[in-house]
C-alpha cells in the first residue's frame, strides 16, 4: 500500500529520512480494526520522529502520522484516536505509563490504511468533512483537554493563548471563543496576530505585552520564552496549563515566589482520551465550529507539508488526502 514513512532518522536534517512509496498492507490482529484513510493531518510529532525522538532506529521503517479520519470495514465514517494504551489498562489512557502514539510503536496514519484497536475509533459527525475530522486527534484534542479538562475554565472566564499560529494554539483560540470564553493571544508576527483576531481572539498582542486584565488561565505550549509572561498574566488562583515547550524548558525566571504567593496552579496536559475526542467531535458538530486548515495536499506531497512545519510557515493544520 502507499505510505509516507521514516526510512532513517537524522537529528539535524529530519526530512532526509522521509520516504514516499509502497509498504506492506496493514493487517489487523484480533480486537483491532482496519481503517481506510481518507484524510490525515501533520503534526510537529512527525518531525520529532524523523529526528529520532521516541523512534529508535530498530523500529524503522515506520509509517508517520498520528491523525486520521476514514472508513472502517463496515463503511462507517470514523475518527482515529492516536493514543494506544496497554490492553490491561483501564481509565484515562493518557495516564498509562505504557502508552504510545501511533507512529511510535505501531505504524501510523500517513498511508492508505491504518490498523488500530477497535476502541480507538469514534464516530465522525456528518457535519465534519474527512479533512476537518483529521485535524482533531492530536492538536485539537490537546487544546480541548487543556481548556475544558485541565484549566477549570467556564463560559465568561478569560484565557491567554501563547504563540498563536501553531495547531494547538489556533485550536485553543477557536474552541475557547466557541465556548464563550474571553480570549487573548500572543505572536511575534503581526500577520499572525491579525489572523488570531480573525479566528476568534478578542485581542492579540506582542509576546510579553501587558494584558487588559489578568486572566483565569494560560494555554502554554511555547515554554521558556513566554513562561514569565504567562505567570505574570494570571489572576490570583489562576492556572497555567502546559503541553509543550517549543522554545525550551529552562526559563530564565521560574517565578516561584509569584506562584506560591498568588496560589497559582501549574497543570501539565498530554493529548486526550477517547471519550474527550468523542466529546470534541460532538462539540464541533453542535456549535458548527470548524477546524482551521492551513492547506490541503495530496499525501504524495507530504514532504512539502513537513517542510512548511519545519520552516514555521503554518497557521492551523496541514491536511493530507488520499
Amino acid at each position: 500500500m502507499f505510505a509516507v514513512y521514516a526510512a532513517s532518522v537524522h537529528p539535524d536534517a529530519p526530512l532526509d529520512g522521509v520516504a514516499v512509496g509502497q509498504r506492506p498492507e496493514a493487517v489487523a490482529p484480533e480486537g483491532w480494526k482496519t481503517i481506510t484513510v481518507k484524510a490525515a493531518s501533520l503534526n510537529h510529532h512527525d518531525v520529532w520522529s524523523l529526528r529520532g525522538v521516541g523512534l529508535p532506529a530498530e523500529r524503522l521503517p515506520m509509517i508517520l502520522g498520528c491523525d486520521a479520519a476514514g472508513l472502517d470495514e463496515d463503511g462507517n465514517e470514523v475518527i482515529v484516536h492516536a493514543v494506544i494504551s496497554d490492553p490491561a489498562w483501564s481509565g484515562d489512557e493518557t495516564l498509562d505509563p505504557k502508552r504510545s502514539l501511533l507512529s511510535e510503536r505501531h505504524q501510523g496514519t500517513l498511508a492508505e490504511k491504518v490498523v488500530v484497536p477497535a476502541t480507538n475509533v469514534v464516530p465522525k459527525p456528518a457535519g465534519l468533512t474527512f479533512e476537518e475530522a483529521a485535524c482533531l486527534p492530536t492538536a485539537w484534542l490537546t487544546a480541548y483537554r487543556m481548556l475544558f479538562t485541565q484549566s477549570g475554565l467556564r463560559p465568561g472566564d478569560s484565557v491567554l493563548v501563547q504563540g498563536a499560529g501553531g495547531g494547538v494554539a489556533t485550536a485553543a483560540i477557536i474552541l475557547a471563543r466557541a465556548a464563550g470564553i474571553r480570549v487573548y493571544a500572543t505572536s511575534r508576527e503581526a500577520h499572525k496576530r491579525e489572523r488570531a483576531v480573525g479566528i476568534g481572539a478578542h485581542q492579540a498582542l506582542e509576546p510579553g505585552a501587558r494584558l487588559p486584565e489578568r486572566v483565569d488561565a494560560v494555554i502554554e505550549t511555547v515554554g521558556a520564552a513566554t513562561w514569565s509572561h504567562s505567570v505574570k498574566s494570571l489572576r490570583p488562583g489562576g492556572t497555567i496549563v502546559i503541553a509543550g515547550a517549543t522554545s525550551g524548558d529552562a526559563p530564565t525566571k521560574a517565578e516561584l515566589t509569584r506562584v506560591f504567593f498568588l496560589q497559582l496552579r501549574v497543570q501539565g496536559s498530554t493529548m486526550g482520551t477517547r471519550a474527550e475526542l468523542d466529546a470534541l467531535a460532538r462539540f464541533l458538530d453542535v456549535t458548527g465550529t470548524k477546524p482551521l486548515i492551513d492547506r490541503t495536499l495530496p499525501m504524495e506531497r507530504a514532504l512539502e507539508g513537513l517542510q512548511a512545519i519545519l520552516d514555521g510557515e503554518v497557521f492551523g493544520k496541514i491536511v493530507l488526502t488520499r
